[in-house]
């Protein structure tokens, strides 16, 4: 069962057709809109402001997400917050990848289509324009993103709205094996099953693919 609290009588709202694993915790003024996916230690504490999380974004393993006293913690629609980011009463507009271990603080606005790097600092009221790369600490806006960085973001959104409907459809909480079955084959992002020699195949092929050693 979901970790769902009320604050002062306010109670989170999930639609149904959103996910949010067992271990997250939802408390208070909390918005999970429909395709949704909070992923495993997820906090989302509405205690101090309201929390919006619009169709068809994610928000991943051991992300805190707070909202705050002069700002609503928002989330736009196809937002993409990486692993154990916080999110501190900002704003993030509509398809933004916040990248794992970033911290966005209070008053900051990240444009639509942008991407904040892994382990960006991104300070009280920065205004992020759309379409670019942030990274660093304090945050800098880097670059423009190019056609084809914007495209892979929207496709990596929708693997997780794929495994939000997944998830709903067939996770079950089940007791560990003392040992591997025979012929255990691999979980792919697509939800697909293959084996071990499959498995080694893509992975020659992308590393050589990016130039790596095979």
């Amino acid at each position: 069962m979901v970790n769902v609290y009320s604050f002062n009588g306010l109670v989170p709202v999930v639609h149904p057709d959103a996910y949010v694993h067992p271990s997250a915790v939802l408390i208070g003024d909390v918005h999970v809109g429909p395709r949704c996916y909070i992923g495993p230690c997820a906090s989302l504490r509405g205690d101090f402001g309201r929390i919006v999380v619009k169709a068809g974004s994610n928000v991943q393993d051991g992300c805190v997400v707070h909202g705050g006293s002069k700002q609503d913690a928002i989330i736009e629609e196809n937002g993409h917050i990486g692993h154990c980011a916080v999110i501190h009463g900002c704003h993030i507009a509509t398809g933004v990848l916040i990248g794992m271990n970033s911290v966005i603080m209070d008053l900051a606005y990240i444009g639509a289509s942008s991407i904040v790097a892994a382990n960006t600092f991104v300070k009280i009221a920065m205004q992020v324009p759309p379409r670019v790369m942030v990274a660093g600490n304090p945050a800098k806006v880097v670059r423009d993103l190019t056609e084809k960085e914007v495209t892979n973001r929207i496709a990596a959104n929708l693997n997780y709205q794929r495994l939000a409907a997944r998830s709903l459809a067939v996770m079950q909480e089940a007791t560990a094996l003392p040992a591997a079955e025979p012929g255990r084959r691999r979980m792919q992002m697509d939800g697909t099953a293959i084996t071990d020699e499959k498995f080694n195949e893509i992975t020659r092929a992308s590393r050589a693919a990016r130039g790596l050693p095979v």
